[in-house]
């Protein structure tokens, strides 16, 4: 008998440029971007897909997606073809047009062609940019059970940040009355006056109902977006219903993050350090799943007795580190990360490749992929000087890239000390 889940297909909206995560968007999307070691953003989308038992999946790319594309042809090839089980990327191909992916709507509609060879009953349409545990099948069977049109995913949020989403108004059977993108004053839940729904980024349609909302939505002059026109206009016209979202993370709190700026990123990635972090990794009945690189294990050298050296403290090392008589704290190494001696790591994400010469210093500071960092450098203890080579965030992270000005070591007694200091226990690395 066919199930909910065979009868299901979802495509993946993963073409976004992130622009207010700039620069680490500038060579790669936004859910290419590292998250968590060796992770990458797109990858939680994905594990959610597994978890849920939906191996039915298109990836509509877009932007700079070269470093995504091989990072889903090196992780992701781990469903069965003969099985009729895909993970699958959907370029643009200006199929219906002479234009580039115009929204996300229009994302779909460009693929509607690939989308309809599999017969699917319902179409889940995703974002590829969001970090949160979801089983899609629970959503499922509540579209099903109300006979929904269209079912959107949402959170409950504070009625004071309601103006960071798009909101939903609903009824006391969660059946949605209305749409509100980023509004000024949201619509609260009925009985709970300080609280607002906001929209996820998940959306289940019936595929009949949204080929045609979506046939309908390109012959008009709008945004071509989900959120701004075809939702909006699809519920005047069918029942569309709001999912409160039911987190498999299996926390206190809810979690789910649009980590679309620097701060947010970088706070978000912080967490991950803490004892007790908001965000569980290691939770074996959610697994979630990454390209991991053939690398050796993470190795600590040149531990002295008494000294604070060669080791990490409330930091997250991915495999291939090798952090070598220097301190590393809250912090997290992605893969293949080298950290020689006599350096002092605090509060930072270093990327896969990265160099960190002897004797620097680097606090708040996500350093981006296959920068070298040269021997004494300081980053993070001069906010002037981080801003003449770097982009710096409003709350003070710098961002280094391999586009930035060169570093330099810096002048004075602390370079003359820490030299001599390395002359006089010739430590390596």
């Amino acid at each position: 008998m066919t199930s909910l889940l065979d009868e299901s297909l979802v495509i993946v909206l993963a073409g976004g440029a992130g622009e207010r995560l700039f620069p680490l968007t500038q060579q790669r999307a936004k859910p290419a971007v590292y998250f968590g070691g060796p992770y990458r953003i797109i990858d939680f989308a994905l594990s959610n897909c597994i978890n849920s038992g939906l191996r039915r999946i298109f990836i509509a790319t877009q932007y700079k997606s070269l470093s995504l594309n091989r990072h889903i042809r090196m992780g992701w090839s781990i469903v069965s073809e003969e099985l009729g089980e895909f993970v699958e990327i959907l370029p643009p191909q200006k199929r219906v047009s002479e234009h580039w992916y115009q929204g996300t709507a229009d994302a779909v509609y460009q693929n509607l062609y690939s989308i309809m060879r599999e017969d699917p009953r319902y179409l889940i349409v995703l974002s590829g940019d969001h970090v949160y545990k979801m089983d899609y099948a629970r959503m499922l069977r509540f579209h099903q059970e109300r006979r929904a049109a269209a079912t959107l995913g949402a959170i409950e949020v504070p009625l004071a940040e309601g103006h960071r989403f798009g909101i939903l108004a609903v009824d006391d059977r969660d059946r949605i009355t209305g749409f509100q993108e980023k509004p000024r004053e949201p619509s609260p839940i009925p009985g709970s006056p300080d609280r607002t729904l906001g929209s996820m980024g998940v959306y289940i349609f019936d595929t009949d109902v949204l080929v045609r909302a979506l046939e309908a939505d390109a012959g008009l002059p709008t945004a071509h977006d989900f959120g701004k026109d075809v939702i909006p206009a699809l519920i005047q016209q069918a029942p569309v219903y709001a999912y409160r979202f039911y987190d498999e993370n299996k926390k206190a709190a809810t979690y789910w993050r649009d980590i679309g700026t620097i701060d947010a990123y970088f706070d978000a990635n912080m967490d991950l350090c803490q004892v007790n972090p908001e965000f569980n990794l290691y939770d074996p009945q959610w697994p979630l799943r990454t390209y991991q690189p053939q690398a050796p294990p993470a190795k600590f050298v040149f531990a002295e007795e008494g000294q604070r050296c060669g080791h990490a403290l409330d930091s997250i090392i991915s495999p291939g580190c090798i952090v070598s008589g220097s301190v590393v704290e809250g912090s997290v190494l992605c893969p293949n990360v080298r950290v020689h001696s006599f350096c002092r790591i605090e509060q930072c994400i270093l990327m896969p490749g990265v160099r960190v010469g002897r004797h620097a210093r680097i606090r708040r500071a996500i350093v981006d992929r296959d920068v070298l960092i040269p021997r004494g450098a300081l980053i993070g203890y001069d906010a002037a000087e981080d801003r003449k080579r770097h982009a710096v965030s409003e709350s003070g992270v710098v961002v280094v890239t391999t586009d930035d000005e060169p570093l330099v070591a810096p002048p004075g007694d602390d370079a003359l000390r820490f030299e001599a200091e390395a002359d006089r226990r010739g430590s390596g690395g």
